[in-house]
């Protein structure tokens, strides 16, 4: 969309000064983007689009199951687990997308639609996921307030690297290098905190449904596996599903913000500022939209988090003339690229684990 459209429908940015009634720049950025986006129509749902990739991934399980019990005892079942590894990973965006309201009309539609997809298929808790999520969306990489910057077996911080002891340590000194090797643990991880979330003693929203559907998820998947594959196998099977399954999930998830300017606590910035600032886009278009589940898009996807995936694209034009306008930065890279900078970000992080001192100016260049 060219400054002249955008100009038509919205007026002109203009400097706001004591006294006038207009809203400063930045004040007004999201006001005026969100007003072209509904305008053009960006927001509505696209049904038929989401049931085309429904309707694809339920045909590549069905290929992937005639696959299992054509191939019988044989070690080219890992190739069945790879996939369905990939697969489940294609739901957990599809889930995602529900979770966000993004695919049906109606909101309890697409929360039971979710928790289907999330519990039952992927083996996730949607409860525990939408806390987590819904915290990461109003504040990203802001310190103290954003979960995925929380530290885990990572450390994305450097007062939170020079706080690990042990083997957190040892891990934490090299973690931009084991960071891919170690996702290959992540999706064994989310199907432990899922049980851990649901069996656990905090409120669980629809606790009874989310327990059954992961208990039937994990006996139809498993039930099979243990049962027509030698033990062996199926226990190389179960491992290469999870393990491909957690390098995509964290593959696809990671690019969008590590690396990116952490936001101080104290930080005071308007929301179209924090959410362009901190998000970052991978760029390739519809492939890229494709592998990603839409998350390539970030910056939109955090600006209009109930967006739908075929129509972001057209809102990066709008978000990103509006940024150059604003003198906004607008960052968008290439995949492989977006791999380097979390890597290297990573071990910059995890150096204050192997110095015995603190380094206040590289925190402090690291924030915003």
């Amino acid at each position: 969309m060219s400054s002249t459209v955008l100009e038509s429908r919205l007026g002109p940015v203009r400097q706001t000064y004591a006294g006038t009634t207009e809203f400063p720049p930045m004040a007004r950025a999201y006001t005026d983007v969100s007003q072209v986006v509904r305008e053009s129509g960006l927001l509505r749902r696209t049904p038929w689009f989401y049931a085309l990739i429904g309707a694809a991934i339920a045909v590549a399980f069905g290929g992937a199951i005639t696959g299992f019990i054509l191939l019988g005892d044989s070690w080219f079942q890992l190739l069945i687990a790879a996939a369905l590894g990939i697969l489940f990973t294609q739901v957990a965006f599809l889930g995602h997308e529900a979770a966000h309201r993004q695919i049906l009309t109606s909101g309890p539609a697409n929360d039971r639609l979710a928790r289907i997809l999330a519990n039952g298929v992927v083996g996730m808790s949607l409860s525990w996921w939408t806390t987590k999520h819904t915290r990461h969306h109003a504040n990203p990489n802001r310190v103290g307030k954003d979960p995925d910057i929380d530290v885990d077996t990572i450390s994305f911080l450097d007062e939170d690297a020079a706080k690990a002891r042990g083997l957190q340590r040892l891990i934490t000194r090299r973690q931009g290098w084991l960071f891919f090797p170690l996702l290959t643990l992540e999706g064994l991880n989310l199907h432990f905190l899922a049980f851990r979330h649901v069996f656990g003693r905090e409120p669980v929203k629809n606790r009874p449904t989310e327990i059954l559907l992961l208990l039937a998820r994990f006996a139809v998947i498993w039930t099979p596996i243990f049962l027509f594959l030698p033990l062996g196998l199926a226990f190389a099977f179960v491992g290469v599903q999870m393990a491909v399954f957690g390098v995509y999930m964290g593959a696809s998830f990671a690019p969008n913000h590590k690396g990116m300017p952490v936001i101080a606590k104290d930080a005071k910035l308007d929301f179209f500022s924090k959410q362009v600032r901190t998000s970052r886009n991978v760029s390739g278009g519809w492939w890229a939209t494709w592998l990603m589940g839409g998350l390539n898009y970030q910056v939109e996807h955090h600006l209009f988090p109930n967006m739908p995936r075929l129509h972001l694209a057209r809102a990066r034009e709008i978000v990103k003339e509006q940024c150059e306008t604003l003198g906004v930065p607008y960052t968008e890279t290439t995949l492989w690229r977006s791999y380097g900078i979390v890597i290297s970000y990573l071990n910059e992080v995890g150096l204050a684990a192997r110095d015995p001192f603190d380094c206040p100016m590289v925190g402090s260049y690291r924030r915003v």
